[in-house]
This record gives structure tokens, C-alpha cells and sequence, in this order.
């Protein structure tokens, strides 16, 4: 999730601002003075800094998923919030319209920081919070959809015994453990200094540029090589299991269920082209870094976790096309009437 900048020792702040090379897009007298001082490792890095694609291209696809995802969200969580004690399921739905609807608030300040030519003015603690709720919330949801899938092959699977279980509070504690886990495999990003002045750019990033070759850094490479294993990989290897093992369920069934199959393979394909090339690159990238220091392909990956969140975005949609096609099904109404929801 990073590119790497090497440590400078700052004399004088006054110095830092008569720097050679590009210009910066703000004004020197408009950046504060800043301890954290850093300079590029390469010349690809200041490329992206300043280059259309994180200046022009990420925060127009961060406005376009906040207009559209953060109505569809909040409507999804008050028509979801009356149905809690009635549909197990819709525990699961909230929890993904919450994480979701985080993860879209986080790209307010993100949005400000790629329009504003990556530069972060809103200090050090809300760089490290909207880190933390950006990519937590990410992960969050890829988890918070792997659960669904879960519950939806043991309903389809193992119809009599998803009836026998506690469902409300089976999903209840699996949300509650859920956020737990999130909670203490972030706080990592909570303790490190995340934002850092670039001085060839006169400008301070939030989490872009970080010293992994510092002591107090270092073992951030392993902590993003495991988030990325579970918070995103594992959630897609569950998300596609699931997904196989229904189809073949309901292909063994003696009733139609083309509209159920079609609906559901159309979600998760979309699951599957927004999630897993962000989960890919981020893996890469941090093997790279860890094993010859290249760092080529940080920004494809903050090109493809804009996929993610136009998924969040997404969500309610995709989910109001699954109820419709289990609810215009005989056999889905038949199950639901036996307590058995596969929503």
C-alpha cells in the first residue's frame, strides 16, 4: 500500500522550500512545517504523485462511488434495520452497509488528498484514522461478503441443519467477532507515523511514502502481507468455494433454478472482477518489496482498490437483484417458509 522514501535530516525548514526541480502545485507558504521529511526513491514515484492518474483519474472515480453509493447504502441500512430480529441474514447486510458506508466516508479525505495533488493537510492523527477506516472497511466488507457466501451454502448445502441452528445469534456473534478482529489487526496503522513531507515535492503525503527501511517501520511489510492474505485473499478463495459448491447443489436439483443461477453468477462476477485484482497486486507488490525493493506496481493496485470501492457502492443493488430473483422463485419461498433464507 506504499511506495518507499528515505529518511532525511531537516536543518532548516525554510531551506527545504527553495528546493530544485518541478515546481509543487501549492504554495510554499501554505505547508506547514513539517519534521517528517523524506525523499523519493525514484523518479516512477514522483511520476505518480503527480500525474493524472492519482491527481485526475482516482478522485473522479472516489466522487462518482461517494454520489452513488453513499444514498444507496444508508437506504439499504433503514430498510434492513426494521428486519434484523426477522431475517437472520439481514445482521450480516447491515454490518456490510456500516462497513461500507465507512469505507465511502473515508474517501471524502481521500478524494481532498488526490485533488489537492496528494497533498495531506489534515495533520498526522486523521491521516492515521482515515488510513485505518479506509482500508479496514475494505477488508471488512470482502469478509463481511465471504460470510454471506457462507451462510448461503449452508442454506442451500445443508438446508436441515441451518435450520436446526441459533441463525440471529450465529450471525450476530460471527459480526460481532468480525469487527473485533478488525479492530486489533488495525491498530498497526493507528501507532506508525503515516505522513510524511516529500521535500523534492514540497508537499506532505499520507501513507503513499513510508520509510520501511526505518527499525520502527520495517515490519509493516510483513503486517500488509498478512492483512492482504485474510483480508482479502481468504475472504475471495472462501467467496469463490462457496459460490462453486452452490451451483453444484442447486445442479443436482430437479427444480429450475436458471433465474437464481444467472442472478447470482452475475454478483459474483462482479465480486470477483472489483476484489481480486486489488487482493493480487497488493500481494505482489508487498513480495517485491520485501524480497529486491521494487515498487513498480503500487499504483495499479490504488487503480484497482477503486474497483473495491465501486463495489461498495454497488452492494445495495446487487443484493436488491439477488431478493428479487430468490423471491420471484416458488422454491426460494417454499424454504423461506421452513426458515430456510439463502438471501
Amino acid at each position: 500500500m506504499t511506495f518507499v522514501g528515505r529518511p532525511v535530516v531537516v536543518t532548516e525548514v525554510s531551506s527545504e522550500l527553495n528546493i530544485s526541480g518541478p515546481s509543487p502545485s501549492i504554495s510554499s507558504g501554505s505547508i506547514p512545517s513539517h519534521p517528517h521529511t523524506l525523499t523519493l526513491s525514484s523518479n516512477r514515484t514522483a511520476s505518480y504523485l503527480q500525474g493524472s492518474i492519482s491527481t485526475v483519474l482516482i478522485p473522479v472515480l472516489y466522487i462518482l462511488t461517494l454520489a452513488l453509493g453513499v444514498p444507496a447504502n444508508l437506504f439499504t441500512l433503514c430498510t434492513l434495520a426494521s428486519k434484523v430480529r426477522k431475517v437472520p441474514s439481514a445482521i450480516l447486510y447491515c454490518s456490510l452497509a456500516v462497513s461500507d458506508l465507512l469505507l465511502l466516508l473515508s474517501l471524502v479525505f481521500r478524494a481532498h488528498y488526490h485533488l489537492h495533488g496528494n497533498h495531506w493537510v489534515f495533520g498526522e492523527t486523521a491521516c492515521r484514522v482515515v488510513t485505518a477506516c479506509f482500508y479496514g472497511n475494505l477488508y471488512c466488507s470482502a469478509q463481511t461478503l465471504a460470510s454471506i457466501s457462507a451462510l448461503r451454502y449452508l442454506a442451500v448445502g445443508h438446508p436441515f441443519l441451518y435450520k436446526s441452528l441459533p441463525k440471529r445469534t450465529c450471525t450476530a456473534w460471527a459480526t460481532l467477532v468480525l469487527w473485533m478482529v478488525l479492530g486489533v489487526g488495525l491498530v498497526p496503522e493507528l501507532l506508525v507515523h503515516q505522513s510524511y513531507r516529500i521535500q523534492p515535492l514540497g508537499i506532505v503525503t499520507c501513507h503513499d511514502i513510508l520509510p520501511l527501511e526505518l527499525d520502527s517501520h520495517q515490519f509493516l511489510l510483513y503486517y500488509y502481507l498478512v492483512l492482504t492474505l485474510f483480508g482479502l485473499l481468504l475472504p475471495l478463495l472462501v467467496s469463490v468455494v462457496c459460490f462453486v459448491r452452490i451451483l453444484a447443489e442447486l445442479n443436482q436439483s430437479h427444480c429450475d433454478w436458471g433465474l437464481y443461477i444467472r442472478s447470482s453468477s452475475l454478483v459474483f462476477l462482479i465480486f470477483l472482477v472489483c476484489f481480486t485484482p486489488a487482493g493480487v497486486l497488493h500481494f505482489i507488490h508487498y513480495v517485491q518489496l520485501f524480497s529486491n525493493g521494487t515498487e513498480d506496481l503500487y499504483m495499479y493496485f490504488n487503480v484497482a482498490v477503486c474497483l473495491c470501492c465501486l463495489h461498495a457502492a454497488m452492494d445495495p443493488f446487487l443484493f436488491m437483484l439477488m431478493s428479487r430473483s430468490t423471491g420471484s422463485n416458488p422454491y426460494f419461498r417454499a424454504l423461506r417458509s421452513k426458515s430456510v433464507s439463502v438471501d
